[in-house]
């Protein structure tokens, strides 16, 4: 399933966007750039449109703050969020209790894509794979659903399966960006990713809605 990141700070753009999509194609992950200048309008929208959306906050707090964090998004018509493996088990379990009562699916960041491994030696003492298996043994014992990985770390998980896997970090080609640990839609899907996040590839797309298709076709 690919997602695609609506990462805009207005809601005319954000919307523009959104109409620019397909709902039978993908969904829609509205992250804190968007959320944070806009708020729940664009949610709201997106889903009179037909899309799920995927909500992309990344808590990472102490176990009742996060809990209460996620019992205050239950009127948002969201059907998954993210948290930060990192804050631990008691704090994602916490996460769990709180969205599987407004049914809600709780994913880990375990590393950001945009991290290399001079970067997670310096963060945290291991490598970037290293840090992802550390993170997947947490997001087990917690019992989340699942993980956001760079594609690279997918295999990792893939063995273990007990987790879904959300992976961004896709890339149509070699990039020039903040992204450091990158493959194309097909080789993610290849290696298990069970959703694929893609902004920049698509929402600076020439034509919108013919490069959502393209991708859609090449991986379905």
């Amino acid at each position: 399933m690919i997602i695609v990141a609506i990462d805009e700070n207005n809601f005319e753009r954000a919307s523009e966007l959104i109409n620019k999509l397909d709902p039978k194609k993908c969904m829609v992950k509205i992250g804190s750039v968007a959320f944070n200048s806009i708020g729940h309008e664009i949610i709201y929208y997106a889903a009179d449109h037909g899309f799920k959306i995927f909500l992309d906050l990344k808590f990472h707090d102490i176990p009742n703050t996060v809990k209460k964090s996620i019992q205050g998004l239950a009127s948002l018509p969201i059907k998954m969020l993210t948290i930060h493996t990192s804050g631990g088990k008691d704090m994602m379990m916490a996460a769990m209790e709180a969205a599987s009562r407004i049914q809600i699916k709780v994913f880990g960041v375990t590393a950001l894509t945009s991290l290399n491994d001079d970067e997670t030696n310096i963060i945290f003492q291991r490598t970037s794979s290293e840090q992802v298996n550390a993170m997947l043994d947490l997001a087990e014992s917690a019992g989340i659903d699942g993980i956001v990985c760079s594609p690279h770390e997918l295999k990792l998980v893939k063995k273990r399966g007990t987790l879904l896997s959300i992976t961004p970090g896709i890339r149509l080609q070699d990039s020039n960006d903040d992204q450091k640990r990158v493959m194309t839609p097909k080789e993610a899907i290849n290696l298990g990713a069970d959703f694929l996040v893609i902004g920049r590839p698509i929402t600076e797309a020439e034509n919108i809605g013919e490069a959502l298709n393209e991708i859609f076709q090449n991986i379905s």
